[in-house]
């Protein structure tokens, strides 16, 4: 249970925008859903195998809480942490929370789940319906690090441009009336960007940052949308974000 409950939290709270996490649990997926509270950056994820332990929907509220306790140094090693279910608010055998229990039996905390009946009102995700992807690339380690210094270089532009040029994906900060910038994110590119779209620099770079460039696909669609993929292993994330004008 420590390893996904991790897992959520790195690919949600430690992004710094995603705050409540709702789970959806059945007997054949478990699904993990978010959305920001600027409704810029929509996240649909799915265990790589269904949690016997998560069926059910319900919430995960206070993200930073159930951080402190996954990190205490008294909950490692042997320490028992489980989900504890029960009945509550018309709702019966639903997960509860989750048991904080230190190895010796001396130090418990409980972190309650927030029921389905809130979680559905607080986390409206609703179906990605899908869309034709155009480009997609894998990001190399070097390309998340040159994206990191050009943001820094151009802070002052809070979204950026993803162009084609040829077999190039280019990223483009500002325009020739302001300071401005740009590099090459990736060679070797098919397809064709066609709009000109733009992307919040904050939450690509903050997603881009946690990936593991081995396990990670961005995509765009000139319909508007950009999806980021990351596979932990444990878990699929795609991250939809919807383009500015």
């Amino acid at each position: 249970m420590r390893d996904i409950l991790q897992d959520i939290v790195s690919h949600t709270h430690n992004l710094g925008f995603l705050n409540i996490v709702k789970v959806t649990g059945e007997p054949t997926k478990t699904a993990i859903d978010a959305i920001s509270d600027d409704r810029k950056v929509v996240m649909f994820g799915e265990t790589t195998t269904p949690n016997p332990e998560m069926l059910g929907t319900f919430g995960m509220p206070q993200l930073n809480k159930l951080k402190f306790l996954l990190d205490g140094p008294d909950y490692k090693g042997d320490a028992t942490i489980a989900i504890y279910r029960g009945d509550k608010a018309g709702h019966v055998d639903i997960p509860l929370g989750v048991n904080f229990d230190s190895a010796l039996g001396d130090i418990h905390n409980d972190y309650q789940f927030m029921n389905v009946d809130i979680i559905n009102e607080k986390v409206k995700t609703g179906k990605f319906r899908g869309v034709t992807w155009h480009v997609e690339v894998t990001p190399t380690v070097q390309a998340i690090q040159r994206f990191a210094f050009q943001a820094g270089a151009n802070n002052e532009h809070e979204t950026f441009l993803a162009k084609t040029d040829g077999d190039k994906l280019v990223f483009s900060f500002g325009d020739t009336s302001t300071h401005n910038g740009e590099f090459v994110f990736a060679t070797g590119v098919t397809g064709k960007i066609t709009k000109a779209w733009t992307w919040p620099v904050s939450s690509v770079l903050a997603i881009l940052k946690i990936a593991d460039a081995n396990n990670a696909k961005l995509s765009f669609s000139n319909d508007g949308a950009m999806q980021i993929t990351l596979d932990s292993g444990i878990a699929t994330y795609k991250y939809i974000i919807p383009a500015q004008a």
